[in-house]
């Protein structure tokens, strides 16, 4: 501040004349000698000669030194702007420098600077979008961004009045440093680019992957599916299901005739608690529990006919194979149950006077709770079964207990159990079987 007010003083005195106050001139050869005072004195020696200010008139002391003080507040506003942008430039500089030595998908530095975006800090890969290519646009918008700024900042340096007082040395340094950042910025936008370009390929590559080991998969359940066909005889095979879901089950592909009597048998093996589940499920428009036979839970085995229920005395989840027969009739609503052969229970006024409804859906494993679907998991059967057949009548107890025994061999007249007779979806399958040698095992 000194040296500035210094060279003021000395370019006003280096003129070829001081012009006198008031328009008068100095006699020639004459000199001014000032010499300084303390500020309580009074001024006595040469006056400070006056500067014609614009319009002719003479600024006064007064003036003098609020120009003086304007002076020193524009410096000290050029030496803070210049400190700002200096300390700008340190921090794009470190930011750069951070990019290429953080480590990138190779391992390698500098190659995934990229994966901080600048300005903020922010690590974008811990919350990648599902389209990788979203990521690299977005990373891309970014250093445009940021190049951006860096050009804003050229412009502003350049139409900043401080921008012209700065020393040639620092403004050549500022420019190269705003063109290396320039350049370094769009090296990185092409590391974008190929960035890009190598994951929609690995994408691409993955997916491709991905679908052949689930076409793989399907090809695989469809075989499941369709189980075995190397039975030795069209009934020699069994329905394993194996888990408690709501979309494992077997299908009959034939439906019941309307019906005022029947007789119901199947070999069954299950150890599932609580309870076994849903073997078979019969429903029709209207009424989803037209014959179910259900043990849910803690509850006995029931049999349900047009929704009203009656309770069977049979015992069946001890893991070994049993041969089950129900029997009923719409008089009375009479009912029978028989477990390998013995009569166990019986009763009446299940459904009195009630036919069973044609044209319904069969299905083992699951309750239906509409016609063919919306299955319940608590209520699925897990186990096997085997011989699957309906009456459509009542059998005699001989009957029932020559089946059981396997003595004879007595295929239902309105569902047998055949093999192209039973679909089976959801990952249950169809294996070849005797079921009778296995009982006798498991005795």
């Amino acid at each position: 501040m000194l040296a500035l007010l210094a060279g003021l003083l000395f370019s006003l005195a280096s003129g070829a004349s001081w012009r006198a106050v008031r328009g008068q001139e100095s006699p020639p050869g004459s000199r001014f000698v000032c010499t300084s005072l303390p500020l309580d004195a009074a001024p006595s020696g040469c006056p400070l000669p006056p500067v014609p200010m614009q319009g002719g008139a003479f600024p006064t002391e007064e003036e003098l030194k609020a120009t003086v003080l304007q002076l020193r507040e524009t410096i000290l506003q050029q030496k803070e702007t210049i400190g700002n942008q200096r300390e700008t430039i340190r921090e794009l500089t470190s930011k750069l420098n951070r990019c290429e030595s953080s480590p990138g998908p190779d391992g390698k530095p500098g190659a995934g600077g990229w994966r901080k975006e600048l300005g903020k800090g922010k690590d974008t890969m811990g919350d990648l979008p599902r389209d990788p290519a979203q990521v690299i646009d977005q990373l891309s918008r970014t250093m445009q961004t940021l190049k951006d700024r860096l050009e804003n900042l050229e412009h502003q340096l350049r139409a900043n009045v401080s921008y012209a007082a700065l020393p040639n040395e620092l403004r050549e340094m500022l420019q190269r440093r705003l063109g290396d950042l320039e350049r370094q910025l769009l090296s990185k936008v092409a590391e974008l680019e190929d960035e890009k370009s190598l994951l929609h390929n690995e994408t691409s590559a993955h997916r491709q992957k991905t679908e052949s080991a689930l076409s793989a998969l399907l090809e695989r359940v469809s075989e499941l599916e369709k189980g075995s066909s190397a039975f030795k005889s069209p009934d020699e095979f069994k329905v394993s299901l194996p888990l408690r879901t709501n979309y494992l089950y077997g299908k009959i592909k034939k439906t019941l005739p309307e019906l005022y009597a029947f007789t119901v048998c199947l070999w069954l093996r299950s150890s599932a608690s609580p309870g076994i589940g849903t073997p078979f499920s019969y429903a029709v428009p209207g009424q989803a529990n037209e014959i179910v036979l259900i043990e849910w839970g803690n509850n006995p085995i029931e049999l349900l006919i047009n929704d009203k229920v009656a309770q069977l005395p049979l015992f069946i989840s001890d893991g070994k194979w049993h041969h089950i027969c129900v029997t009923w009739t719409t008089r009375d609503g009479m009912w029978e149950a028989f477990q390998d052969g013995e009569k166990l229970g019986t009763g009446e006024n299940l459904a009195p006077w009630h036919p069973v409804k044609p044209g319904g859906v069969l299905i083992l494993g699951q309750e239906q709770d509409t016609v063919g679907g919306r299955f319940d998991a608590t209520q699925a059967f897990v186990g096997e079964m085997s011989q699957f057949n309906i009456w459509d009548r009542v059998l005699k107890a001989e009957d029932i207990v020559n089946i059981a025994n396997c003595s004879t061999n007595m295929p239902g007249n309105i569902i047998p159990w055949v093999d192209n007779n039973v679909d089976v979806f959801g990952g249950a399958t169809k294996w070849p079987v005797e079921t009778c040698e296995e009982r006798l095992l498991d005795l």
